[in-house]
């Protein structure tokens, strides 16, 4: 699987009707709060032109996408952190993924009721990143406690980690978001056991009407704006059409997408800024009776690599036979990569690339 993303945000601001439309997995979509009560899972297949490019020439007898996997979590409400709206419940949820896309409506409709009555988004956001604080203060604080009376053995690796949850609280409880600390990712490497939220890479997606897809509104603009000093990104897409988008073949929904004046479906968009925040990338192995596409992080080694397959490969390394992608585009065909002295041979050190098409060697 590539990633998993949490979809969350207000009650009624779009989130179910966009995860529906993202993953077709068909979430009960209506206009009042908590219509989403356990988390509904969608995976979707990571759309990658590299790869149809790959399966023409190869042809396999199946093919392998990566996939990254929708979590709708149900709208949050003010006092969530202190359980109001089922909250704990719903913030424990956020905490298992990897990266949150975070729904603001940015649009104006009479017949969708907002729950706090009027189309804010910078006061919707503050309310969930509030809960989100407040849910992270609870944690360290409770961290905090557990760790002083352990460190007082003299651990000095207790007490660094002491040192660090004692700077993020103070911090957190300034309304700090931990991502938009300055170092906030060697810190955080340092108490990887405590999953908080507002460590987790974020991206706001605008809900916005037809219009606004071409131009931001003022709406728009606010979100990016805030997003600019949170190290966080916006994606901006329309519930409804993406909605549209989903009843229509693969053909067809490029034939929509085109006659909207619009490059990409807001599934792309959200996968392609997921990929980014979170510094993935894909590589493929491809043979006659498969070709697959896997995602890893950037910087990872062949051996590191090969791991993700299967561990046997992993230990049993021998060397990796690379082909970049754009080789490959030019010459239509591994084997005369191979020829024209295209595939490489790579060791265990060698950091993949992304398009890479890798197949390893390895001893049993």
């Amino acid at each position: 699987m590539g990633f998993n993303c949490g979809i969350v945000g207000l009650p009624n601001v779009g989130k179910s009707t966009i995860f529906n439309a993202l993953t077709k997995a068909g979430a009960e979509s209506a206009n009042y709060p908590f219509c989403t009560i356990d988390p509904n899972r969608g995976m979707v297949p990571v759309p990658d032109e590299r790869m149809d490019f790959i399966v023409e020439k190869v042809k396999p007898q199946s093919v392998v996408p990566t996939a990254m996997e929708f979590i709708d979590i149900a709208g949050l409400v003010k006092g969530a952190s202190g359980g109001e709206g089922l909250g704990n419940q719903f913030l424990s949820h956020i905490r298992e993924v990897d990266a949150v896309a975070h729904v603001v409506r940015c649009f104006d409709d009479p017949n969708v009721v907002h729950v706090e009555g009027s189309v804010d988004p910078l006061r919707d956001i503050e309310i969930i990143n509030t809960e989100l604080l407040m849910s992270d203060m609870e944690m360290l604080e409770r961290a905090i406690q557990r760790t002083s009376r352990a460190a007082k053995s003299g651990d000095k690796e207790l007490k660094k980690k002491l040192d660090i949850m004692e700077k993020l609280l103070a911090e957190v409880s300034e309304g700090k978001l931990i991502r938009s600390i300055e170092g906030y990712e060697a810190l955080v490497a340092e108490l990887k056991e405590y999953p908080f939220i507002t460590a987790k890479p974020v991206m706001y997606v605008a809900n916005v009407d037809e219009e606004t897809l071409h131009e931001d509104n003022e709406a728009v603009k606010k979100v990016r704006e805030l997003a600019s000093g949170e190290n966080a990104e916006v994606v901006k897409i329309s519930g409804s059409i993406e909605s549209e988008i989903a009843e229509l073949d693969p053909e067809e929904a490029r034939e929509f997408l085109d006659s909207m004046g619009l490059e990409r479906s807001g599934l792309e968009a959200m996968i392609e800024t997921g990929y980014t925040l979170l510094n993935l990338l894909t590589f493929f192995t491809a043979g006659e009776k498969e070709v697959k596409a896997w995602t890893i992080t950037k910087g990872l080694s062949a051996q590191k690599a090969a791991g993700k397959i299967h561990s046997d490969i992993e230990r049993g390394f021998i060397r990796a036979e690379v082909t970049s992608y754009s080789d490959f585009e030019e010459l239509g065909s591994m084997q005369i990569a191979k020829e024209k002295g295209k595939m490489r041979l790579e060791g265990k050190e060698y950091v993949v690339q992304d398009g890479d098409i890798i197949y390893f060697r390895f001893n049993v």
